[in-house]
């Protein structure tokens, strides 16, 4: 099906071509006639599918066979987990919505908090958001959600890992009756929890479920080694020394400290390295990013918060330096890799700790992985070791350096001479 087959306004249409999109994918078969049609929307679809494109086109569309001009108080709202996310969802509504008189703002944490507060002071139309911030500003009466017409959940399986579901819940009843509004969710996996989401705070919602045709990217290469921990940045040093077209990589470990350990460790081996967490601030990690993309940064060690939500063309590799625990993390993070028809290789160590969680994996992709021992010559032990810079105690300015310190003799005591006498 293409998008000229739809009854979609002009302004949307334009900016769908402007974006090179022609023919739909499954999930944009199967819900945007829904939400055109006005119903509500539970769909299953994993990240990569096309799912963004779907619930914008619908909300813009939605939007404009009302438009009434320009009003203070937000109409639609795009709820999702991750700051990264947020960013990559205002970035493709900025780009399907250039021609359509919608103001859209993003507002997350960590970053322009003024900037963004004045932002809704002034009024928008589409708020795309992650849910604390959000809050923080709805109890200051900055803004008010009694206009909402459309509201979008997206990784609503993720709102639940994070934490975020008693937050979400709080903003869903606040929003008018779901009699009166459009909720479209969104979700890698339509769990029982996010099911009951589904059913407390929407309208009969159509549920669609999107068989993926493979769980992992076609063209990710995937291969393991079965190394020992105390082996791995040794056979990483040796990976980095033998093939030249590690280029753009990502590294993922399951904990910030081991992030942190790798990138200290490759920076004094010379290779140009940063480290994303979650504790890293917002402003840095968009610097980070931007660095990355522009190749003055070839190495970024990550956790699994840039494992979902990052778009970054041309990675040629990612790293799983440590497997993860979950099997959808895995599919997550390989798929930092062949983004946009490219190729890409998926490499992941798997030590004596972790390879209780590789048949799980296995089984979640339908297939096994081809798996290694490294020979000998795989590693590269000559690698110089980071060593922690302690810091220098900052010295008292009231305590005097140029002169040997004395011993004073208190009054009331015997002089020298006295006490060789006694």
């Amino acid at each position: 099906m293409r998008f000229t087959d739809l009854d979609l306004p002009a302004e949307v249409l334009e900016g769908i071509n402007a974006a090179g999109f022609s023919e739909l994918t499954p999930v944009q078969v199967e819900t945007i006639p829904l939400a055109l049609s006005g119903h509500d929307v539970a769909a299953q679809a994993q990240t990569g599918t096309g799912k963004t494109a779907a619930f914008l086109i619908a909300l813009f569309s939605r939007l404009l066979t009302d438009h009434q001009g320009e009003r203070r108080n937000p109409r639609a709202l795009i709820l999702a987990p991750t700051r990264e996310l947020v960013l990559q969802i205002f970035a493709d509504a900025t780009g399907l919505g250039a021609n359509c008189p919608f103001k859209i703002q993003p507002i997350f944490g960590g970053v322009d908090y003024e900037k963004q507060r004045q932002a809704l002071k002034d009024g928008v139309d589409v708020i795309v958001a992650t849910p604390g911030r959000l809050i923080d500003y709805y109890k200051q009466q900055v803004f008010k959600l009694d206009q909402i017409e459309v509201v979008v959940i997206d990784e609503a399986d993720r709102m639940f890992d994070m934490g975020f579901i008693k937050d979400l819940r709080y903003i869903l009843r606040k929003l008018p009756s779901f009699q009166t509004r459009q909720t479209m969710l969104f979700s890698a996996t339509l769990s029982q929890r996010v099911m009951e989401l589904a059913y407390e705070f929407t309208d009969l919602a159509k549920k669609v479920h999107i068989e993926p045709e493979q769980v992992a990217a076609e063209r990710v290469e995937q291969k393991l080694y079965h190394v020992a921990y105390r082996e791995k940045f040794a056979l990483l040093m040796g990976l980095l020394k033998r093939d030249s077209e590690l280029q753009r990589v990502m590294i993922f470990t399951n904990t910030k400290r081991e992030a942190e350990s790798v990138a200290n460790r490759l920076k004094v081996n010379g290779f140009k390295a940063a480290v994303i967490s979650g504790d890293i601030p917002q402003r840095k990690r968009m610097r980070l990013l931007q660095d990355f993309k522009e190749s003055r940064l070839h190495f970024l060690v990550a956790t699994d918060v840039a494992s979902r939500g990052l778009h970054i063309d041309e990675v040629t590799h990612v790293i799983n330096y440590d497997l993860p625990q979950d099997p959808e993390d895995y599919v997550h993070r390989i798929g930092r890799t062949a983004r946009a028809g490219a190729a890409g290789k998926a490499v992941s160590f798997v030590d004596e700790d972790l390879v209780f969680h590789l048949a799980d994996i296995e089984e979640y992709l339908g297939s096994k992985i081809p798996s290694y021992f490294p020979e000998d010559a795989e590693f590269f032990w000559n690698y110089k070791r980071y060593r922690k810079q302690k810091k220098r105690p900052t010295p008292d300015k009231k305590t005097s350096v140029s002169k040997p310190f004395r011993k004073r003799v208190k009054s009331g005591r015997k002089n020298t001479k006295d006490a060789k006498d006694s």
